[in-house]
């Protein structure tokens, strides 16, 4: 993530005890097929992306690639959907 400018080395994940318990608008699944009940939503989309782990450089590139794309796509969709 570095080479494209963002610095995650203080970011971590946090478990589904640490967020806020609300209904958020979306909850976006990266492919384990799950809803995950235990996070209310509005919407829900699975985006079915592999696990980057493991990858050559160049196959982690096109998972974060794809990511990105499928973010820029999401909002988008919820700024069509707010004016």
């Amino acid at each position: 993530m570095r080479e494209i400018g963002y610095d995650l080395s203080q970011h971590k994940s946090k478990s589904l005890s640490e967020i806020p318990d609300c209904e958020y608008d979306f909850a976006i699944t990266m492919g384990c097929g799950d809803e995950c009940p235990f996070v209310k939503a509005k919407h829900r989309e699975d985006w079915e992306i592999p696990d980057p782990k493991g990858m050559s450089s160049e196959k982690f590139r096109e998972v974060r690639n794809l990511i990105e794309q499928k973010v820029k796509d999401l909002l988008l969709k919820v700024q069509k959907c707010a004016v």
